[in-house]
C-alpha cells in the first residue's frame, strides 16, 4: 500500500499525543463528518524482520508505542490480555513473573522445564526459553508488537502460536532521559528511570534504564500474618552502542531483573476432606471468603532471578544488502514453594527450584534493491540446559523427588521474500527447516520422609535422546484494492517439538518416560487492513481456520501408590490429545471523529473443538474443550483530549474488556470455570507540558473477582483458584528531559 500518510496500529489503543497535533498537512474539515479530524501517527514495525509501516505488512498484528502503553498503564505484558484480540496472557498459577500465554487457542500453561512455550517472547530480538521471569515489566520501552498465528518463517524457536516482540527505547545521539514515580492503593510505588546519550562525535552511545516496582500484598498468611500476592522486583537493562561507520555498528545489551515477591495467594473453593480425616490436629479448614488470604504452611519464598547480555552486529554492505548477528546469553533461576492444599496440614506440599541456561546465535541477511523482489535469509542456532528439582509431600505418607535436565539443540534455517507481481498484486513465500534434539537425563525417586534423605525406590532413571525435523512453509497474497485498503490471503504451517516428561513415573506409567510428539499447526487466514475518511478511521479484519495436530496437554495422572486398588498419588503428565480445529474472526479498529475525540478497541470471536482425542482407546472428543479460548472477547477504549493554551493538554479515557466463559485448565474442572466477565478501566492524563505529566489511573473498577487458573487434584481433595487483581487505583508524575 503506499500512503501519503504513514499509520499507526489499528488496535494498538489509543493514539500518542502527536497524532492530536492540528496542522495542514493532516487535517480533513470534511462538513458530511461534522468535526475536523487529525489523521492518526506513524508506527514502524519490523514484524517481517525489516523495517515497514503497520498498516502495509499483511500480517494479524498488533503494535503499542510506549506513549500507548503509558496511557493504557501497562504495568507488564500481562496487561496486554484484553487490547490484543485473541490474546491471553497472565502470572502463571503461584508466581507472579512467570508467563502463561496463548494466541488463538494455543499455548502452553505448564511451566515445567523441558516444555517449550506456544507462543514465543523475544526482548530486543532475543528468544526467551523459560516462562519464568518471561512476564516482562514494561518500562523504557519503544514499542511491544503480537503478531498472531504461526510465525515459523521469521522467527526463533517455538512461535507455533504467535509472537510477542518486547523493543527497548533505543539509543539516540542526544543526552535524554526520564524518570517517574507511582503511587497507588495497595501501597504501590513504582521507580522508573533511564538516561542516554553519545560521547564525542556520536560514534559512541549508550542508555541505562532502572526499575524498582513494590506493592503490598491482595492478601495475607493467616497463620504467619505474612503478605502474599505481593510485589518486589528489581530490574535493570543496559545498552552500548559503537557506530563504527555509517555502514557498520555493534550493539550490547544487558539486563537483570529479581522478583522476591511472595507466593500469589489463592482461594480455596471446597474443603479438603483429608484435613480433618488424616490431619484432625491441625484444625480445621474451612474457605476462606477472601479471595487472596491463604493459611499456608510452606515458607512465602517464590523467588526468581534472570538476566541475559546479547550483541548485535549490523552490516550494511552495500545498497541491496544488510547483514545482521545477534549472538545471546540468558540465565535464570527461581526458587517456589507451591502448598496446594491450602493448610498448614502436609496434604500437598512442594517445593521446586528450576534453572536455565541458554545460549542463541541468529545471523540474517537482508535484500532489497528496490526492485520488484525483497527478503531476509536467516540462520538460527539454539543450545539449551533447563533442569530442577521438584520435591513432594503427598498426605505426609509419599516422598517425592522429581530432578533433571532437558538439553536442547536446535538448528534451523529460514527464508522470507516478497515479489511484486504487479504494482498491486504482492507474493510473499517462504519456509524453514528446523532440526532439533532434545535429550533428557531423568532421576525421580521415592524417599522415607520428608528429610528426603533415604531413597526408598526410583520412578524413574532414563537418559533419552530424540530428535525432530520438520519444515514449515508459507505462502500469502496481499492485493492493494486502493491505496488505502488492502487484502491479503495466506497459508503457513507452525510447529513445535516434542520431548520428556521430567515428572515421569515409569513404575506406576510406563509410557509416561517415553517421549510425546511435536506440535503441528496449518493455519489459513485471509484478512484486510483499511483506511478511511483521510486515515482517521482504521479497519482490519482477519479470519482464519487452523488444523492442529498432536496437541500437547499438561494432566494430573492419579494411581495407585501402595496396591490397595485405590488412586491414592498423582503425578503430571504430559500427553498428545490428536487432532483439533481452530476457527476465528478478528476485528479491530481506531476512529479519530474529530481533534478531541478517539475510540479504539478490538472484537474476537474463536471457535475450537477436538476432533480426535484418544484415551483409553476411546475418542472422547465430544467431551473436551480448548484451554484458554474463551468464545468471545472484545474491548473499547474512549479518550477525550482537551489542548490547553500552553501546548500541554488534558485526556480522559474510559476503557472497557469483556470475556466469555473459559476454562483455564485442562482437567476442564467446572469449579475452576470462569464465567464471562467485564473489567472496567479509566484514566486522566494531563500533559503540563512537553516534559511533564501526571496520570490517575484505575483498573477494575467495578472490583470483579474473576480466576486466571487454578489447581483441580480430586485424589488429594484439591480444588483452588487463583483471581486477577482486584481494583487498583495509582497516581504517576512523569518528567522527560
Amino acid at each position: 500500500m503506499n500512503r501519503k500518510h504513514l499509520t499507526i496500529a489499528i488496535a494498538c489503543a489509543l493514539v500518542a499525543p502527536a497524532a492530536w497535533a492540528q496542522d495542514a498537512s493532516t487535517t480533513s474539515t470534511d462538513p458530511a463528518r461534522g468535526a475536523s479530524a487529525t489523521n492518526l501517527d506513524t508506527v514502524v514495525v519490523t514484524a517481517r524482520k525489516r523495517e515497514e509501516t503497520l498498516q502495509d505488512v499483511p500480517v494479524a498484528v498488533t503494535a503499542f508505542t510506549a506513549d500507548t502503553l503509558d496511557t493504557l498503564a501497562v504495568e507488564d505484558i500481562s496487561d496486554l490480555d484484553s487490547e490484543v484480540p485473541n490474546l491471553t496472557i497472565y502470572a502463571a498459577r503461584g508466581s507472579s513473573s512467570t508467563v502463561t500465554a496463548y494466541i488463538r487457542g494455543i499455548g502452553q500453561s505448564d511451566p515445567l522445564w523441558g516444555v517449550d512455550p506456544g507462543v514465543g517472547i523475544y526482548l530486543d530480538d532475543v528468544y526467551i526459553a523459560r516462562p519464568q521471569g518471561a512476564l516482562l515489566d514494561v518500562f523504557d520501552v519503544q514499542r511491544i508488537e503480537v503478531l498472531r498465528g504461526p510465525q515459523g518463517t521469521l522467527y526463533g524457536k517455538n512461535t507455533i502460536g504467535g509472537a510477542i516482540k518486547y523493543v527497548s527505547r533505543g539509543l539516540s545521539e542526544e543526552t535524554e532521559g526520564f524518570g517517574s514515580i507511582t503511587v497507588g492503593t495497595n501501597s504501590q510505588l513504582d521507580v522508573k528511570a533511564g538516561i542516554g546519550g553519545s560521547v564525542g562525535n556520536g560514534a559512541l552511545r549508550g542508555r541505562v534504564a532502572v526499575a524498582s516496582l513494590n506493592r503490598d500484598g491482595y492478601g495475607e498468611n493467616l497463620v504467619t500474618d505474612q503478605q502474599v500476592s505481593d510485589k518486589e522486583i528489581l530490574a535493570a537493562r543496559v545498552e552500548l552502542g559503537a557506530y563504527v561507520s555509517e555502514d557498520f555498528d555493534i550493539h550490547v545489551n544487558m539486563d537483570w531483573m529479581d522478583d522476591q515477591s511472595g507466593v500469589r495467594g489463592a482461594k480455596m473453593l471446597a474443603p479438603n476432606p483429608f484435613n480433618t480425616l488424616l490431619f484432625p490436629q491441625y484444625g480445621a479448614f474451612p474457605p476462606l471468603d477472601d479471595r487472596y488470604d491463604v493459611r499456608n504452611g510452606m515458607p512465602n519464598i517464590n523467588d526468581t532471578s534472570m538476566k541475559g547480555i546479547s550483541a548485535a552486529a549490523n552490516w550494511r554492505i552495500n545498497d541491496d544488502f544488510s547483514l545482521k548477528y545477534v549472538i545471546a546469553k540468558r540465565e535464570s533461576d527461581t526458587e517456589t514453594n507451591i502448598d496446594f492444599d491450602l493448610t498448614t496440614a502436609p496434604i500437598t506440599d512442594v517445593k521446586a527450584f528450576y534453572s536455565d541456561e541458554q545460549v542463541s546465535n541468529e545471523l540474517q541477511v537482508n535484500y532489497d534493491a528496490g526492485g520488484r523482489a525483497r527478503g531476509v535469509m536467516g540462520l538460527y542456532w539454539f543450545d539449551g540446559e533447563a533442569g530442577g528439582q521438584v520435591l513432594n509431600n503427598f498426605l505426609n505418607a509419599s516422598f517425592g523427588d522429581t530432578q533433571g535436565t532437558v538439553y536442547t539443540n536446535s538448528v534451523a534455517l529460514y527464508a522470507d521474500w516478497t515479489f511484486d507481481l504487479t504494482d498491486r498484486l504482492h507474493l510473499d513465500v517462504g519456509a524453514r527447516y528446523t532440526d532439533e534434539e532434545k535429550r533428557a537425563d531423568v532421576l525421580n525417586r521415592a524417599y522415607s520422609d520428608a528429610t528426603f534423605t533415604t531413597p526408598i525406590a526410583t520412578v524413574s532413571d532414563f537418559d533419552k535422546t530424540i530428535n525432530f525435523k520438520n519444515t514449515s512453509p508459507k505462502v500469502a497474497l496481499n492485493y492493494d484494492v486502493t491505496p488505502d485498503i488492502m487484502v491479503y490471503g495466506s497459508a503457513s504451517r507452525g510447529f513445535k517439538s516434542g520431548g520428556y516428561n521430567i515428572r515421569a513415573n515409569a513404575v506406576a506409567v510406563p509410557s509416561s518416560a517415553e517421549p510425546f510428539d511435536d506440535e503441528v499447526v496449518d493455519s489459513y487466514e485471509i484478512g484486510s487492513k483499511m483506511a478511511f475518511l483521510d486515515q482517521s478511521l482504521f479497519l482490519n479484519l482477519a479470519a482464519f481456520h487452523n488444523r492442529y495436530k498432536d496437541i500437547q496437554l499438561s494432566v494430573f495422572t492419579a494411581y495407585d501408590s501402595n496396591g490397595d486398588g485405590v488412586d491414592d498419588a498423582f503425578f503430571g503428565d504430559f500427553t498428545n490429545a490428536g487432532e483439533g480445529t481452530v476457527n476465528g474472526v478478528e476485528v479491530e479498529y481506531q476512529w479519530l471523529p474529530t481533534s478531541n475525540w478517539s475510540i479504539n478497541g478490538n472484537l474476537a470471536w474463536l471457535d475450537t473443538g477436538y476432533d480426535e482425542f484418544i484415551t483409553s482407546g476411546v475418542n472422547v472428543a465430544d467431551d473436551q474443550k480448548f484451554t484458554n479460548a474463551p468464545e468471545f472477547s472484545g474491548a473499547i477504549n474512549v479518550e477525550y483530549r482537551i489542548p490547553l493554551s500552553n501546548g500541554g493538554d488534558i485526556a480522559t479515557r474510559v476503557g472497557y474488556s469483556y470475556q466469555s466463559e473459559v476454562y483455564p485448565t485442562t482437567d476442564l474442572s467446572e469449579a475452576i470455570k470462569q464465567d464471562g466477565y467485564g473489567l472496567l478501566s479509566a484514566g486522566v492524563i494531563w500533559n503540563a507540558n512537553e516534559d511533564l505529566s501526571f496520570a490517575l489511573q484505575g483498573k477494575n473498577l467495578l472490583d470483579e473477582e474473576y480466576r486466571t487458573t487454578g489447581y483441580n487434584i480430586p485424589v488429594l481433595g484439591i480444588l483452588t483458584g487463583f483471581y486477577g487483581a482486584p481494583r487498583e487505583i495509582s497516581l504517576s508524575a512523569r518528567y522527560e528531559f
